[in-house]
């Protein structure tokens, strides 16, 4: 009776490995049967390799992490282009939150009421990135904007270190935002996909993905009013399929590129499929290219 409760007991725990093998592999069909939602060519810039450390040696699987970036509304803020969690995009304002199915009516009507509405439950939506356009010209501009005032302010300072040590860290912030930082921006965020796709029709600039808001204050003129911030995106790591891993082996223990460097060491064609879930099609290397 033992060895028969045994038996059974393991094949019923092979038929769920099996059954759920078969909800993933028909769930991955699912979203690259079609025409795809979206395919990007992305540089390291966007897909970033891990951090070195003794955990990545332990590791057999090799996972590109997905950087994205939002535009700060404090212009003259510091954005050291990771991923901004937490930072407050202009445009997701409290009308915006209203589309998204916050509550804002009380928005601004007494500090109490607008803490309340900021301590809502976060909600899952639609988030549209757009890769090298408006956005990141105009995070771009602002380091230049911001070096521009940092090199007069020296000029108008001879002799300080430290007015001096401001203006080098304002050009290294221009060679960062045009080389080094991702040119992934989150710009907008919806409910429904082919309302968002049809006022960003370009597949190959605008990619759509699950993501997280949460309402929060935002101070504007000496007040607080009700905005939100993307708590983050459903899929952050997306694996390299074992045939592209020989690409990046080399580059895994290499060093950092340097900030000046205008060349990625490598580029990924991400696909996006019907589900919203990416993954990797293509990877190349400048050295690659015929």
């Amino acid at each position: 009776m033992i060895a028969w409760t045994r038996g059974r007991t393991l094949a019923a725990g092979a038929a769920l490995i099996l059954l759920t093998n078969a909800v993933a592999l028909s769930g991955v069909f699912i979203n690259r049967s079609g025409e795809p939602e979206s395919r990007l060519m992305l540089s390291e810039r966007e897909l970033s390799l891990p951090y070195r450390g003794y955990r990545q040696a332990e590791n057999s699987g090799l996972a590109l992490t997905l950087t994205w970036r939002v535009l700060d509304a404090d212009e003259e803020g510091s954005d050291y282009g990771s991923s901004n969690y937490g930072v407050q995009p202009t445009w997701l304002d409290a009308a915006h939150l209203a589309t998204l199915g916050f509550e804002t009516s009380a928005g601004n009507a007494t500090q109490e009421a607008r803490e309340r509405l900021a301590r809502q439950l976060p909600r899952q939506v639609l988030v549209v990135f757009e890769n090298a356009g408006p956005a990141w010209r105009q995070s771009v501009e602002r380091a230049r904007a911001g070096a521009a005032r940092q090199a007069a302010a020296a000029a108008a300072n001879p002799g300080s270190e430290a007015f001096a040590k401001q203006a080098r860290a304002g050009q290294e912030r221009v060679a960062l935002e045009e080389n080094h930082f991702s040119r992934l921006f989150a710009i907008d965020a919806g409910l429904d996909a082919a309302t968002l796709r049809s006022r960003y029709p370009d597949r190959g600039r605008y990619l759509i993905l699950r993501g997280t808001v949460r309402p929060t204050l935002r101070r504007h003129d000496r007040q607080y009013q009700l905005g939100g911030y993307i708590s983050g995106v459903a899929i952050t790591h997306i694996n390299v399929p074992f045939a592209l891993r020989p690409v990046l082996e080399p580059l895994r223990n290499a060093p950092q590129p340097l900030p000046d460097a205008s060349t990625p060491r490598y580029e990924v064609q991400l696909t996006v499929g019907q589900r919203l879930e990416p993954w990797i099609e293509t990877l190349t290397t400048p050295a690659a290219k015929p």
